[in-house]
């Protein structure tokens, strides 16, 4: 019995845990098959090698979806760690990009998106034999989007805390006010900026942008007309219209296009209210990881090029 046991823990493969990280986080046997690219039949055979080999059912079914048993949660950690050791034992002490075949997850809020990923893409597929990216939205970060590998890197600027968690600044931007100039005139002082109507973003998650939680705690109260849960939602309601949208600086060339801006008249010591840091981060198991570091390089040489819009009128 005892080289049964051998011969089955043994058997193990970095596949199979891949896929049964996948079929927890999903919550699904097709969604982690769509998610990795395979077939349904694929994921369901090697959850049946995985359910042999540790004795346990892993996942019962619940109503449309899957739950996983309570031995399945327990060795979901340590599947991540075997999974990290793995790659720490592949992982060459250099990357080759022209060969290399690269699969990333990015998440990023529809700003950063823009700003940064198609120019990261097109440098990056350059470089390399293959890049596919995928784009998930950041929404208000947690650490375990990364704990979990939900994404390879997040670019946010609140970048979520945990002993685990890295960061590095990438870019700097500020807020300004944007309005129609076919429409009024800029805002001059603090009371015509207060007295505005205004565009904003709320996410989905309904997190607010910083910016506004930033005014809030600061005691200015501003009359909220329309939130929109991203920043292209703003153009079709502020064109037109007598609002005001305060905005990172960035979208101007972008989304913003056709608008004018001002720097936005609040007293000069609630200048740091409109600054907008902008980070890339990452789990601590990736710190040293080749490839890894190659891409942050990438995605920092891309961030360092991100044009600066001419200033604002003051």
């Amino acid at each position: 019995m005892h080289s049964m046991n051998k011969i089955d823990h043994l058997a193990l493969d970095g596949h199979a845990l891949e896929l049964f990280l996948a079929v927890l986080e999903e919550g699904s046997v097709t969604a982690a098959a769509t998610r990795l690219g395979l077939t349904q039949s694929a994921v369901s055979h090697a959850l049946n090698k995985l359910r042999r080999i540790v004795g346990d059912p892993l996942f019962a079914k619940s109503g449309r979806g899957i739950v996983a048993t309570a031995h399945a949660q327990a060795l979901a950690a340590k599947a991540r760690a075997l999974i990290d050791e793995m790659r720490s034992f592949a992982g060459g002490v250099t990357v080759e990009p022209a060969s290399a075949q690269l699969s990333l997850t990015i998440a990023a809020n529809d700003f950063q998106r823009d700003l940064l990923l198609p120019r990261f893409f097109d440098h990056v597929a350059a470089q390399v034999t293959s890049l596919n990216l995928r784009v998930i939205p950041s929404q208000s970060p947690s650490p375990a989007m990364l704990r979990e590998n939900r994404c390879d890197l997040l670019i946010t600027p609140l970048p979520p805390s945990g002993v685990d968690i890295v960061q590095k600044r990438l870019l700097q931007d500020h807020y300004v006010c944007y309005y129609d100039p076919k429409a009024r005139a800029a805002p001059a002082t603090r009371g015509d900026y207060l007295a505005a109507r205004h565009v904003t973003v709320v996410y989905t998650d309904n997190e607010r942008l910083d910016f506004d939680r930033r005014l809030a705690a600061n005691g200015f109260h501003r009359d909220i007309a329309i939130s929109v849960p991203s920043f292209s939602g703003v153009p079709s309601f502020l064109r037109g219209s007598q609002m005001l949208a305060s905005m990172p600086s960035l979208l101007a060339p972008g989304v913003m296009h056709g608008f004018a801006r001002v720097r936005i008249p609040l007293a000069s010591r609630t200048r740091t209210l409109a600054e907008l840091p902008m980070f890339m981060v990452w789990h601590q198991r990736y710190q040293k990881d080749p490839a890894h570091r190659w891409i942050r390089s990438q995605l920092e040489t891309v961030a360092a090029t991100a044009s600066h819009p001419a200033p604002a009128k003051t």
